[in-house]
């Protein structure tokens, strides 16, 4: 009986004790697979608030980031509004420039300037694209990558500590500077800064030299001034404000190199899928054999 596998004392049990043994049995193998479950539900529970504490980490970097730029507007606007800094429209400070022999200071990033810049002008930028590789700079260029600069293209930027004394040692405080960036609003952040290291003679062109049309400055490099700031994807699809606008006044020319580029971006993206497709099924047939 042993050889067959069957336990004497086992066997030996009546009917009626037969029933509590395999109740035993089968109520441990149900407590080892009840105990799963409430694993599980505490490694979701566990993993839901990581979840729940990261979103609150970035709400709460979100927050403060508005914050700090509504105080930063009503700093920028109060020196406007004091006349510390003077408006200038695009079209002024070209004639500015050309008329007075004024300064522009333009404080765009590279990624912005060597697309096109105004002929004569300063380059001192107050933030520029961030090359580091530490820790906390690879997270924020994840973090930025995956919340749209994949789509805007904007790099990621850094404040160049050395803005100010670059600044000091090309332009004594009495010189009449322009100070323009690409939408206005960097420009204004430059102002502010040049204004409280003794700075009286400052102008900002309003609205940067997006708002600027091809007479207003005279213009070198490769593009106009108001795709200087536009890149990513939405670039290459053309789906920006400012290729929009351009594709209204070029005609349908223009829109058919992208809508091929979209074309192109749809057959690139099946035939990755089928690839991937392939590729997966050639390694389960591997697997098998």
């Amino acid at each position: 009986m042993e050889a067959l596998g069957f336990h004497p004392s086992l066997n030996a049990l009546s009917i009626s004790q037969k029933p509590k043994i395999l109740q035993s049995v089968s109520g441990s193998t149900q407590l080892s697979n009840s105990s799963r479950p409430s694993f599980f539900r505490h490694k979701i529970k566990k993993n839901c608030r990581s979840d729940i504490r990261l979103q609150a980490v970035e709400e709460e970097y979100e927050l403060k980031q508005m914050k700090d730029m509504a105080a930063a507007r009503k700093r920028w606007e109060s020196l406007v509004r004091d006349g510390k800094v003077k408006v200038l429209t695009p079209r002024e400070a070209g004639y500015a420039i050309q008329l007075s022999s004024k300064t522009l200071l333009d404080v765009r990033p590279t990624t912005e300037r060597q697309k096109a810049w105004v002929k004569g002008s300063t380059w001192i930028s107050i933030f520029d694209v961030d090359n580091s590789f530490d820790a906390g700079t690879l997270s924020r260029k994840v973090t930025e990558f995956m919340m749209g600069g994949w789509w805007s293209g904007v790099p990621t930027l850094s404040y160049d500590k050395q803005f100010l004394s670059k600044v000091q040692e090309k332009f004594p405080k009495d010189t009449d500077l322009i100070v323009a960036c690409q939408k206005g609003l960097r420009s204004l952040a430059a102002c502010e800064l040049l204004h409280n290291a003794g700075y009286e003679n400052l102008f900002w062109v309003q609205g940067g030299l997006e708002a600027a049309e091809e007479e207003d400055l005279e213009r070198e490099g490769p593009l106009p001034f108001k795709f200087a700031g536009i890149g990513g994807l939405s670039e290459f699809l053309g789906w920006t404000d400012q290729q929009r606008a351009a594709a209204a006044k070029e005609g349908w020319g223009y829109r058919l190199v992208f809508s091929a580029r979209l074309v192109g971006l749809f057959l690139a993206a099946d035939a990755l899928f089928i690839g991937a497709q392939q590729v997966g099924r050639y390694l389960q047939d591997i697997r098998s054999h």
